[in-house]
């Protein structure tokens, strides 16, 4: 039984999704980065900001605000198929990349938000990956935290 998705507007969310039994869905740094590129492309289609991210080899998680809390699902379905149609081609495979739909929890303006970010962000030390974050390119920390640049490529600004 599917559950009915909660939109909420003016609010953020965590959105996570996995590999089809847990397999991997990046294999090389080429992976992550074309589903980096796609992923702005549709938050720019879509009016989704985006305040936090990290790619992992089997699972993504994503933290941000849709203008329209309905466009969501339609972003993540466009980001989604995008992405399993190159991971296919390249790969030689075919069928189900994601384990099911992506799921995503609502998350209020509060000090949780900022949490929920560091959370995110924190998946490569937890998984053993790395051991500081500023070696792991696939995650909003360097952009967030240690990027000079004002034309931040991927993140929004965040206003609590």
């Amino acid at each position: 039984m599917t559950k009915t998705r909660l939109y909420i507007p003016n609010a953020c969310y965590h959105i996570y999704g996995r590999g089809n039994q847990k397999q991997r869905i990046f294999f090389d740094n080429s992976d992550f980065e074309f589903y980096l590129t796609q992923l702005k492309r549709y938050k720019k289609r879509y009016f989704f900001r985006i305040y936090g991210y990290c790619l992992m080899p089997n699972h993504i998680h994503l933290l941000g605000e849709p203008k329209e809390p309905k466009n969501l699902s339609t972003m993540m379905q466009c980001l989604h198929r995008s992405y399993t149609a190159y991971f296919n081609n390249k790969y030689k495979k075919v069928g189900h990349l994601w384990q099911d739909r992506f799921r995503s929890k609502v998350i209020i303006r509060d000090d949780y938000l900022l949490r929920c970010i560091s959370y995110i962000e924190q998946n490569p030390i937890r998984a053993n990956l790395v051991e500081n974050l500023e070696d792991y390119k696939f995650t909003s920390f360097i952009e967030r935290c240690l990027s000079n640049t004002p034309n931040k490529p991927l993140l929004d600004q965040l206003n609590i």
